[in-house]
């Protein structure tokens, strides 16, 4: 599989099929290993990111999913094949962005992704629509054991997985939902919610994790700690926390719907005004746009756009998958045009 039609393949997270998936966009659990045999990437020579490379290589075609994945030399892509990986989150930006010898091994659906000499040895993801922990555990868990019954993990009686960052010893687990929040939002209740969160140890991220903004009231719940908890327990701290959001911006919903539906319906009809009238969209209010209708399709407001199209557009606005769409040339159009155009061509022949 090429990188375009691995971009071109449906991101099966975002098909909205999930459980409470009006809120809830997607679930992810990623897990950080290491090689006992290798010391960590800072004391790696170029030899030694080779042999961990070939080790899950190998360790990882064994495995059920390895038969079914695409490995992507990070050395062998351009800078916009790699941007276009961090659009699609199938991989990190640091993975993109570092040097030396570095891989990934992605399923054709995007489900599963594994990267090779990131911040750990081995950092292998699991991301499905909706609200469902407990299912993406059960197979990254699964891959997880098949990979050890062929490569030595690092591992300590005590402390578990040792990592490369200290906050990640112990399961290595990194339990993650991404919420769709704008009733919240525009009820000044959101900040109230990040601060509760923040103090039970669980951070609050924008759309593309650690350091990104949250355009569009599209947020990353995920834990901090992993020294000390089970995978299980780490799990069911996030479902608890996820759940309870859930419910605050279901009441926020039916109070903007039964006191301020005009307010909605004026603001998704300004929405689509400018994207109809716009000659160019910046990446902010585009989100914020796609957010209104978003909201406005699971509020009944919306009827002729499939939310399925809204998810896909969340990711295909983005300047890197822009550029790929219209052919990674140059042109007299800058990023905001091209969204602008790739915006009409998408929603209004929708809406006619």
């Amino acid at each position: 599989m090429t990188i375009d039609e691995l971009v071109q393949s449906q991101r099966e997270w975002l098909r909205n099929d999930g459980p409470e998936s009006s809120i809830v966009v997607s679930s992810r659990i990623r897990l950080a290993r290491n090689l006992a045999a290798f010391p960590f990437i800072s004391k790696l020579s170029e030899e030694d990111r080779r042999r961990v490379i070939e080790t899950l290589r190998k360790a990882v075609r064994k495995t059920t999913f390895g038969q079914n994945c695409t490995l992507f030399s990070m050395n062998d892509l351009s800078s916009l094949d790699r941007k276009l990986l961090v659009e699609c989150h199938l991989i990190s930006r640091e993975l993109a962005d570092a040097e030396g010898l570095r891989s990934a091994m992605i399923s054709a659906n995007g489900q599963f992704s594994l990267m090779f000499i990131e911040e750990d040895h081995l950092r292998m993801q699991c991301i499905k629509s909706g609200f469902c922990l407990s299912e993406v555990w059960r197979e990254i868990n699964e891959l997880d054991d098949q990979i050890e019954k062929n490569a030595v993990y690092a591992w300590n009686r005590k402390l578990g997985y040792l990592t490369a960052c200290p906050t990640n010893v112990g399961t290595g687990m990194r339990v993650s939902v991404m919420l769709h929040l704008p009733a919240l939002g525009l009820t000044r209740q959101f900040t109230k919610v990040h601060n509760s969160l923040q103090k039970i140890s669980l951070t609050v991220r924008g759309l593309y994790g650690e350091g990104s903004q949250a355009w569009g009231d599209f947020y990353q719940i995920s834990n901090q700690v992993t020294l000390g908890v089970t995978e299980e327990e780490l799990i069911q701290q996030v479902q608890d926390v996820v759940r309870a959001v859930i419910g605050y911006e279901e009441k926020a919903r039916e109070f903007l719907l039964t006191e301020n539906r005009e307010r909605l319906e004026n603001g998704i009809s300004e929405c689509l005004r400018m994207i109809r009238n716009s000659s160019e969209m910046k990446p902010q209010p585009t989100l914020q746009c796609l957010s209104a209708i978003r909201l406005g399709i699971n509020l009944g407001l919306v009827s002729d756009i499939p939310i399925e199209t809204v998810n896909q557009l969340m990711l295909q606005i983005q300047p890197a998958y822009l550029q790929w769409i219209y052919g990674g040339v140059e042109s007299s159009l800058d990023g905001n045009e091209f969204r602008s155009q790739y915006l009409k061509k998408h929603l209004l022949k929708i809406l006619g």
